[in-house]
């Protein structure tokens, strides 16, 4: 299979340009002839489906939550990038687009990535449209922190409440589309397949979480922007019902998947505290601006914070990363923080967390201008920690965050099936190895708002409207082969529950494909997935039935799919002998604990085709070129 990404000719600060004059268009009488559906309803899936109805398409519109309102965006918290330069400190489109490209390790397409730099100034005149209010300077302008992984303040922010804001104003424009007849919501509705005809994504098949019925839904395109996959490890920042399903179902039936083992670990999660967890809470990368972080210089030393003086203590990244401190990236910043703890450094119970300590911000700016700026999440953490990080210092350890892998897309964001179009994080495109900071609000926006509208009337221009409708042989056959999936869970009736085998593969999961991994513990990890699976589909016990609300029925079906990609994963990791970004090899590392990438054999996505249920997938490759960016050892000293 040749992977053809459509990046367009020419110097790369025209290539947008360019190509938006190239896309073939649909007139405005005929867009109403079409029908788009999108699947999830976040900041990549709600942008689009408010842009494209507003355009004039009809939109149906699809979510398991109550309402897009709940969306895993508004956990987003610290703020989004845009090279806007309103400091007048250095930034620019093109330092946004290197900043970039460096901070995915070098293992992302410059074309896409340049795009979303060049796009993200648009998308903060779009978001004050809309009201989101952002914080403002004195002077009535907007204000911008800093974020990790650059040297400049070009995140814009509403408090700690950055992704709600911006959903909310993305909701009201999709709510006016609803209003207006142009967009169709589904709510409570998960996606368990994609209907292929003739080659095309032409709809998918759902289940009504409330009644259980299956449906099937026809349209002219398919968008999935459906977040990711972190999932798979159990225990995550991620909301518990995040999921990898509609991706995997894509991917089965001819979505290559791009670059899987590519996970993020943040570095400010609240430690975990007891096997009773099913989730981890983050905490915004944005207090790393004001905030130190730091252990105790000698091992063992379990004194209260307070009781360690200055010269005791060691605020490990400000000494091994001086140019930007605690403002590493989030990759670099994790792994450190596991070298403190695994060094006996480590504080709280078992060892395992760090300071994050914002004593020297509250002397400096007072506690009133440190409160208006993170009271927020001061105030969750102390109700959930109940401790007062005015007070003392928070803890924190590495958590899994974010998923820079996921579909592959071309330029235009489609998938290898054609008519099935992948925004935000669902799609493996603009991150590399590791995301930056206020990074995944920029994307999913910039792919709802100012991509798809383009990119996917130039697919619909070469399509006939209503070609077929859900009466279709294909709707059929798909519609038996999910029911007979249901059905198959409910056979079970054995002794486990769901959980317990989340947990398991979870566990799994962080030990041998987590924060460090190495050739060994991922073989480890391929010998025994295939076996969990096979007990969990020997013993998984799933009570009621499939004609009701069953939401055991529901992570069933999830933690199935779970079970099988985790092992795409690990293959994956252990395919990529070296190490980048949040892809850290043990085996490939300096004396001092940096990653080492091995561009002579590495410089490519790796993109994966399904070859059937217990086959060996097959590797696909996409060269990666660097003309604007120059390859270089990364270094943030």
């Amino acid at each position: 299979m040749h992977l053809d990404a459509k990046i367009p000719s020419g110097p790369i600060e025209k290539k947008w340009d360019t190509r938006r004059f190239e896309l073939k268009l649909v007139n405005p009488a005929n867009k109403r002839k079409y029908r788009v559906i999108v699947v999830g309803t976040g900041l990549a899936g709600g942008s689009a489906a408010a842009t494209l109805a507003e355009l004039g398409y009809h939109v149906d519109a699809f979510c398991f939550q109550d309402s897009p309102r709940r969306a895993h965006s508004i956990a987003a918290q610290g703020g989004i990038n845009a090279a806007k330069n309103y400091q007048g400190d250095g930034d620019s489109i093109y330092r946004l687009f290197y900043d970039t490209v460096k901070g995915g390790d070098f293992r992302s397409r410059e074309a896409n990535v340049y795009r979303l730099a060049q796009v993200s100034v648009e998308i903060i005149d779009q978001c004050v449209a809309q009201g989101v209010p952002f914080a403002r300077e004195y002077g009535g302008t907007l204000d911008n922190r800093s974020f990790g992984g650059a040297q400049v303040s070009r995140t814009f922010y509403a408090r700690g409440q950055t992704g709600q804001q911006l959903l909310i104003g993305c909701y009201q424009a999709l709510e006016r589309q609803v209003d207006a007849g142009r967009v169709r919501m589904y709510p409570r509705t998960e996606m368990l397949d994609v209907v292929v005809i003739d080659g095309h994504a032409k709809g998918i098949v759902t289940r009504d979480l409330v009644t259980g019925k299956l449906q099937r839904h026809y349209a002219d395109a398919v968008v999935l922007a459906t977040g990711g996959y972190g999932n798979v490890f159990y225990l995550s920042t991620n909301a518990k019902n995040c999921n990898v399903t509609a991706a995997f179902r894509a991917y089965r039936r001819g979505a290559l998947f791009a670059n899987p083992c590519f996970t993020q670990i943040h570095p400010t999660c609240i430690p975990v505290s007891g096997d009773y967890q099913s989730k981890l809470t983050l905490m915004s990368e944005s207090l790393r601006n004001d905030g130190r972080i730091w252990v105790p210089a000698k091992k063992g030393d379990q004194r209260a914070p307070g009781q360690i003086p200055e010269p005791e203590r060691d605020y490990y990244l400000e000494r091994k990363y001086p140019s930007f401190g605690n403002l590493a990236p989030r990759d670099i910043a994790s792994r450190a923080a596991k070298e403190a703890c695994d060094d006996g450094r480590g504080i709280g119970p078992g060892g395992l967390g760090v300071y994050l300590d914002f004593a020297d911000a509250i002397q400096r700016l007072g506690e009133d201008e440190v409160r208006s700026r993170y009271g927020n999440l001061f105030h969750m953490y102390e109700k959930i920690t109940g401790e007062n990080p005015y007070k003392v210092p928070m803890r924190i350890y590495p958590a899994v965050h974010y998923t820079m892998g996921g579909l592959w897309v071309d330029y235009h964001l489609q998938s290898t099936i054609p008519g099935l179009f992948v925004l935000g994080e669902a799609n493996f495109s603009d991150h590399g190895a590791n995301r930056l900071g206020a990074s995944a609000l920029m994307q999913g926006l910039a792919d709802g708002y100012f991509v798809i509208p383009y990119t996917l009337g130039d697919y619909l221009a070469g399509q006939k409207a209503g070609k077929a409708d859900t009466t279709h042989a294909a709707f059929a056959e798909v519609e038996n082969e999910v029911r007979a999936r249901l059905q198959r869970l409910l056979d079970v009736n054995g002794s486990r529950s769901v959980d317990s085998f989340h947990r398991e593969l979870g566990k799994l999961m962080w030990e041998e494909c987590g924060m460090a991994r190495d050739a060994a513990g991922l073989q480890r990890a391929l010998d025994r997935i295939p076996a969990l699976r096979e007990e969990f589909w020997g013993d998984v016990r799933v009570p009621g039935d499939s004609a009701d609300f069953n939401q055991e029925l529901e992570k069933a079906g999830r933690v199935a799919d779970f079970m099988e990609f985790a092992e795409l994963m690990c293959l994956d990791a252990l395919t990529r002998d070296e190490s980048c970004g949040g892809h850290f090899r043990t085996e490939h590392q300096t004396d001092d604990g940096e990653a080492v990438r091995d561009d002579a054999n590495f410089t490519h996505v790796s993109a994966w085709e399904y070859k059937g249920y217990g086959e060996r997938p097959v590797e696909q490759r996409e060269p990666l070129v660097f003309e604007n960016v120059k390859l270089a050892v990364r270094s943030y000293k």
